[in-house]
């Protein structure tokens, strides 16, 4: 069994795809981003779920993107609620999966892994450019470009994006025959302090329509 490291946010997404990868034979090592998101209920969900859900070990990195700037998840912009558009929303955060995947890959190297797993998706999303199939083209050749075990040829890194080409419900679909308890999830980018879900970001809107489409009910409070 290989290792592989899973960025992991305890999302409808990454979840799945940590039991994907867990059902591929790899060995998963989640790792998680303190990077000053509003919405904080997801990282303590994380804490809260990861070994259960296999993973050998979890690495939270903690960096401040607040500082930064330019997202509705990094600032006191408002979160929009009047549902999913064909512009690129204010809750895209600048550079966040090249940053992650960053983090991800050095991990990795340390590690000895080679396999990279993110559950970014180009179909039911909300037109964040760092989720499409060319962007992660894109970083695979450059991490092998820019890596040890690239340049001296004992390895080659691979990312895995199992969802990429999946509906929001056939990948709800796929987690469920792999025994993932969506209760245990969350989506939201505008949750209680409690950590209930709004049901009106965008993020909730894919979630809700998608498992409309699966013919199921979400099991997640919503305020």
């Amino acid at each position: 069994m290989k290792k592989a490291v899973v960025l992991y946010s305890a999302g409808l997404d990454s979840t799945t795809c940590l039991a994907i990868a867990q059902a591929e034979g790899f060995i998963p090592y989640a790792i998680s981003f303190d990077y000053g998101q509003r919405h904080r209920y997801e990282l303590e969900l994380a804490r809260a779920n990861v070994k259960q859900l296999g993973a050998v070990e979890h690495l939270v990195v903690a960096f401040d993107l607040r500082q930064v700037g330019g997202s509705a998840l990094t600032s006191d912009t408002a979160v929009p609620k009047e549902g999913v558009g064909t512009d690129i929303p204010v809750t895209y955060v600048p550079a966040r999966n090249t940053i992650f995947l960053s983090f991800a890959f050095g991990w990795a190297e340390v590690l000895g892994a080679f396999d990279i797993f993110i559950g970014v998706n180009a179909l039911d999303y909300s037109g964040y450019p760092d989720c499409r199939p060319e962007y992660i083209e894109s970083y695979q050749r450059m991490a092998n470009l820019a890596t040890r075990a690239g340049v001296e040829g004992t390895g080659h890194f691979t990312i895995h994006t199992p969802l990429l080409h999946l509906t929001k419900a056939q990948i709800i679909q796929r987690g469920l025959t792999l025994g993932v308890d969506y209760s245990r999830t969350h989506s939201c980018y505008d949750p209680t302090p409690e950590g209930l879900s709004c049901g009106t970001c965008d993020s909730c809107r894919l979630r809700l329509k998608g498992f409309s489409e699966a013919g199921l009910n979400d099991p997640l409070r919503y305020a």
